[in-house]
């Protein structure tokens, strides 16, 4: 690893280059007439010093794997990245900052995860940059154990942020910061900015507690510094980087909106602009021209530029030390370019299990860790766990170890933080693994925000929901999930898939593995289901579709039966007692939605010709959104209200969900459509 020096010599350009950084938001915010200045006016000192220090980065190629990690956990404070990826350059144009919070722009109001500009995550809803930063930190100890070699540290990489008061006040925080402490991840650095400033004012209204206390409690190594001493800064990250077991943080006393005279240390200044006036006193004050707006001194892009050089040298020296290491350790060399390359072996498709009669009646969590655990040698990119509950949502890798502080297992101890969890997974799933995270379907509430993020950036996370609906049993309505799936799927990009057997878990996984533009959602059962004999109904593949043909009487159906996870097993039963009755009936097993609308228009007219008004779903879940593919002439057979504790086939049984009743109320409809009955 490079050394740093260890005395630093700060002079009139780093002041300007400090002021370069603060203007530049200041005008970005006046142009766009919204944003946050304050927070970039305030922390520019400490960014400054951490990027022309510390950060070991290539703007040439803002992808470099063994890059440091630099996370704006405060994403309201956008413009502090921007004006720093700009100066130092990255790809981000001055023209793009000009058009900051304008609709096309490079620019959002809050930063969003683009590799291509050196945005390494999205952030604005607080904490969650700071759990996605543990993320990272813990990808790096996995990859230095896996590849890392006597004389080739590969991976050794740092990670950074910038957090605000509101950060450190989310609880996703303390979840991750617990985490962080438990693993020794010596390799985070925070930043926290205590400016002592939220929207309502003074941050003694709502927060009072001692967070160096607090931190240290949860193995945390703390410093404390002024935020525009610069020599304070440095020696404080120098410190910290030399911690090899505790995560740093940095408690920075910074002054919101400095150098503004009328606003300075006020919550005027965290969320609206200046306003001219206030923009002109505050170059005045700190001896910044008024005119032009934009300004950046030649000496100053000049400084900040070294960056460029300076960067593609570090990341020279790696790619000469890589070409070493593939002579010596070709399999693994192969691994780390596939991974550079976000390019993985299929192998594993080879492994994915096909279950016979022969192992009867499964619930589809059993189902999954067959799976999971099939594949679990021919995928090493894959990693994960659960949330405290891997006994019963099957997701232990057996023989794969436990991730620790050396980052040598795969198999994460998340603990019962479902929030961390999820935010924690989208941090590794920015480095290249694809990470995978377990919990019963109702706690998907507590990670919802993750869930979210994930699926707007894009990431390949992967979520084994177990416990799906009322079937759960005896626990009762607290577990039971009701409106849950109904939440997720209303997610865009998240792609959830509900499968009715092993064959279709198996089929579930293998389109999770291949779906690498966005999350997925496999909602998996805790009772048993009935093996699916695919010799008489069709095959499990049609998962791919998303929803599928599983069973047809023949000719234009009557009625249409549509069905997912285990109440297919009750439309299939009702199909057969239609049948008897002489009833054309189809059964559509739709285990997603999202892969099903995605099918070009003739497929899903195929699948739910739109002449046949008689529809049926079964679900036991919320009603909301079937009617899409139901119709109003329709109708759902679902769950409008909480839960029971009971056994499960009570709660079946209680709430209509059995094959006799799905045949009558399609019966209903049936008449109704024939004016049999008014």
């Amino acid at each position: 690893m490079e050394k740093k020096p260890r005395s630093y010599k700060f002079e009139s350009l780093d002041e300007m280059s400090i002021n370069t950084i603060r203007f530049l938001a200041v005008d970005a915010v006046e142009a766009a007439n919204s944003g946050h200045p304050g927070m970039p006016m305030g922390d520019a000192p400490m960014a400054y010093v951490l990027w022309k220090h510390f950060l070991r980065h290539n703007p040439s190629n803002p992808k470099w794997p063994a890059r440091d990690r630099f996370v704006l956990s405060a994403g309201h404070g956008s413009m502090l990245l921007y004006a720093l990826l700009h100066l130092t350059g990255y790809p981000l144009t001055l023209d793009e900052i000009k058009r900051f919070r304008q609709w096309g722009s490079h620019t959002p109001g809050h930063p969003e995860h683009d590799s291509r500009i050196g945005i390494e995550t999205t952030t604005g809803p607080l904490g969650q940059g700071f759990a996605n930063g543990v993320g990272m930190a813990m990808a790096e100890k996995y990859l230095a154990h896996r590849f890392n070699k006597p004389d080739y540290p590969l991976f050794d990489y740092g990670v950074y942020a910038v957090c605000s008061d509101g950060d450190i006040m989310e609880g996703v925080s303390s979840e991750a910061a617990s985490m962080a402490g438990h693993l020794l991840l010596g390799n985070i650095v925070y930043l926290y900015s205590d400016n002592k400033i939220t929207i309502e004012g003074s941050t003694d209204i709502a927060f009072s507690e001692d967070v160096g206390r607090k931190f240290e409690a949860f193995g945390w190594h703390v410093q404390h510094v002024g935020g525009n001493d610069l020599d304070a800064i440095a020696k404080a990250i120098e410190s910290a980087k030399a911690e090899t077991t505790r995560p740093s943080i940095i408690i920075a006393r910074t002054i919101i909106g400095f150098g503004s005279p009328g606003k300075q240390d006020t919550a005027e200044v965290h969320g609206a602009p200046l306003g001219k006036d206030e923009v002109r006193a505050t170059k005045e004050k700190l001896g910044w021209p008024l005119e032009p707006a934009f300004f950046i001194p030649e000496e100053v892009s000049n400084e900040f530029r070294a960056a460029i050089q300076h960067g593609e040298s570090l990341e020279k020296g790696w790619l000469q030390m890589l070409a070493r290491y593939e002579k010596e350790y070709p399999e693994e060399g192969k691994e780390i370019r596939a991974l550079a390359e976000g390019k993985r072996s299929r192998e594993w498709l080879k492994d994915i299990p096909v279950f016979t009669e022969k192992d009867g009646a499964m619930a589809t969590r059993s189902a999954s860790g067959k799976v999971l655990n099939a594949i679990a040698k021919s995928t090493p990119f894959l990693i994960g766990g659960s949330a405290d509950l891997a006994p019963s949502t099957n997701t232990i890798m057996k023989g794969m170890g436990d991730f620790l502080s050396t980052g040598a297992g795969r198999n994460l101890h998340f603990g019962v933080r479902e929030h961390a969890m999820g935010s924690v997974m989208n941090g590794m799933a920015l480095t290249g693994i694809v990470p995978y995270g377990a919990t019963f379907l109702i706690f998907s509430d507590y990670m919802k925000p993750p869930i979210r993020l994930a699926a707007l950036m894009g990431l390949q996370t992967i979520y084994v929901f177990t416990h799906d609906s009322i079937g759960l049993g005896e626990d009762g309505p607290t577990h039971q999930p009701v409106e849950q799936l109904a939440s997720l799927r209303a997610v865009p990009n998240l792609t959830v898939i509900r499968p009715a057997d092993a064959n279709e878990t198996a089929e579930a996984w293998k389109a999770a593995l291949l779906n690498e533009t966005g999350p997925t959602a496999l909602v998996l059962t805790r009772q048993n289901v009935p093996y699916i004999d695919r010799t008489k109904y069709a095959s499990a593949e049609g998962v791919s579709k998303g929803g599928y043909v599983l069973a047809d009487s023949g000719g234009k159906p009557e009625v249409i039966l549509i069905a997912t996870g285990s109440e297919v097993q009750l439309a299939l039963g009702a199909y057969e007692d239609l049948s008897k009755r002489a009833v054309k009936a189809r059964v559509v097993n739709m285990p997603s939605w999202e892969i099903f609308d995605a099918q070009d228009e003739a497929y899903r007219d195929q699948v739910l010709p739109p002449d046949v008004k008689v529809r049926l779903a079964v679900e036991a879940a919320s009603p909301m959104g079937w009617h899409k593919y139901t119709g109003t002439d329709g109708g759902v057979l679902g769950i409008e209200r909480f839960g029971a504790s009971a056994p499960y086939k009570t709660i079946f049984e209680q709430f209509g969900l059995t094959v006799e009743n799905v045949s009558q109320k399609a019966v209903a409809l049936l008449n109704k459509e024939k004016g049999l009955v008014s």
